[in-house]
């Protein structure tokens, strides 16, 4: 591809070329195709709107000029991805051509570690709000997203960001206004003792500097984590993170510095006890720096926690010398739909507030929030992130935060919360693989078991309903330490008919199963 002509060049197979090229802006497909051989020769210019196109045999070479993203069809001649009767490639075979030829560039580039979703690859080349759109044509309703928290490319945010870019991009070592009121902003949705905020560049590296945080003022090092929970992938929160040290490739038990508490879920573990389980496990860790909580359970199957559970653990780790840490990345921002912060249901203030992944709707940042005493616990050690609270990055946060507050989002997630959770208790009614319905606001999670008397886990049959709706143009995905959960998280612009027509094909999907 040359970056000055924004020119394709793709090689010819065997016999006849047939050229695909989905278009949203047009029925059918179309191209604009120059065309040459090596002598130099070029015939005019053609447009192409229909369905399929033949060149003649005898051209080694066309040149596709892109006016939307084009897409690269290796050479070959490989007969799974030709039309045996008209010698051409099929727009499935294209795809299909267009995606290995990515995987194999993948393959080359990018550790199989990081995996693709949605059980088979899909080529993603343009999201719009809710809606993700793929090279074939197809438009996906997104239900997993919770990074793109108002909606993919929302314009105000997009407009914001390429505004602050053509003006001023430095670091916080300035005095700038954008970093002030942004900090200013974000602490007025706070507990007026968390008025100190940190900016950095991601949910791993808040909560490691939460964590810090926590034993440079406690002068304590243990820390207590939640069974399931995913704290961020650096070494150290992969040490606090039981999803990742007990899952696969885990060494399965916890470092000496990590005491992990019972899971307070009342679908797999009905107890009273609770709290007092808690209490036990961090009485037997002796002194600690802070208990790591998600405000909302999310890897360990979107549980949420028990009425009195948050209150109860807080006393107990402050009766043990440490700090009250709240993962805020996945459940914060109004998500939640009663509050901009979940911890706020329990009427509990933390020590500590992390908050990531919707705050910049894609970009790149999170941020720390603490008491001026917790913040001034370094001392004489400066702090500095390279990035953090950069001008751009602080733009791109006030326009998500005015994108929340001016459309309603956190009380768009509660009726629609609210309109899901009824929807999908009526379709445990119809169907026995659902066990459980949870969650509150936009942040869902639908268990799937064989047998509710048993809750034998129905990892396979979600596996299957996430393909099932996938294939009907919805995506979703599982979660939990079983795989069993569907988990729901969108972006925040989901519609009432978005979340209708979901239930409608999940009842259809189930009831195909």
């Amino acid at each position: 591809m040359c970056p000055k002509c924004c020119e394709i060049h793709l090689l010819r197979t065997s016999g006849s070329l047939i050229v695909w090229y989905p278009s949203t802006q047009v029925a059918g497909y179309g191209l604009r195709v120059t065309w040459r051989d090596f002598s130099g020769q070029s015939p005019p210019p053609r447009s192409i709107k229909r369905s399929r196109h033949e060149l003649p045999s005898t051209l080694p070479l066309i040149t596709i000029r892109r006016v939307e993203p084009v897409l690269l069809i290796p050479e070959t001649s490989d007969p799974s991805i030709m039309d045996g009767h008209r010698g051409g490639l099929t727009v499935a075979g294209v795809m299909m051509a267009v995606v290995r030829n990515l995987l194999e560039a993948r393959n080359r580039h990018i550790s199989k570690a990081l995996s693709i979703a949605h059980g088979k690859p899909l080529h993603i080349v343009r999201g719009d709000m809710q809606y993700l759109h793929a090279s074939d044509g197809t438009k996906y309703l997104d239900l997993v997203n919770n990074v793109s928290h108002v909606g993919h490319c929302n314009p105000h945010v997009v407009e914001a960001g390429q505004r602050q870019m053509a003006i001023l991009n430095t670091n916080s070592r300035y005095v700038y206004e954008e970093l002030t009121e942004y900090l200013a902003r974000l602490s007025s949705t706070l507990p007026e003792s968390l008025a100190v905020g940190f900016l950095v560049n991601s949910g791993s590296e808040a909560n490691e500097l939460a964590v810090r945080l926590a034993r440079s003022y406690t002068g304590n090092h243990d820390i207590a984590v939640i069974e399931g929970a995913y704290h961020g992938h650096t070494g150290m929160l992969i040490d606090l993170s039981p999803y990742k040290f007990r899952g696969p490739g885990g060494r399965g038990s916890p470092e000496a510095w990590v005491h992990v508490l019972p899971i307070p879920d009342r679908y797999r573990r009905p107890t009273d006890n609770y709290s007092a389980e808690a209490r036990e496990g961090m009485k037997q860790a002796g002194p600690l720096a802070g208990l790591l909580i998600e405000s909302m359970l999310s890897c360990a199957g979107q549980v949420p926690l028990p009425p009195s559970y948050f209150p109860e653990v807080a006393s107990a780790v402050r009766n043990q010398g440490g700090l009250l840490i709240a993962d805020e990345v996945q459940v914060g921002f109004g998500r939640v739909g009663t509050h901009m912060w979940a911890f706020q249901e329990s009427g509990v203030i933390p020590d500590i507030v992390v908050m990531g992944k919707p705050i910049g709707n894609g970009h790149p940042m999170a941020a720390v929030f603490t008491t001026p005493e917790i913040a001034s616990s370094f001392g004489d050690m400066e702090f500095f992130s390279t990035f953090g609270g950069n001008p751009v990055s602080c733009a791109i946060g006030m326009a998500v935060m005015d994108v929340i507050e001016k459309e309603g989002l956190m009380n768009r997630a509660h009726l629609l919360g609210e309109r899901f959770k009824e929807g999908l208790n009526s379709l445990m009614q119809e169907h026995e693989l659902i066990g459980d319905v949870r969650g509150r606001g936009l942040f869902l999670g639908v268990e799937m078991v064989t047998n509710r008397s048993t809750l034998e886990p129905a990892a396979a049959e979600a596996s299957a309903l996430v393909d099932s709706m996938r294939d009907q143009g919805v995506l979703l995905s599982t979660d939990g330490p079983l795989h069993n959960v569907i988990k729901i998280k969108p972006p925040m612009v989901l519609n009432h008919d978005d979340v209708d027509r979901t239930l409608s094909k999940l009842d259809n999907c189930l009831s195909a199963a």
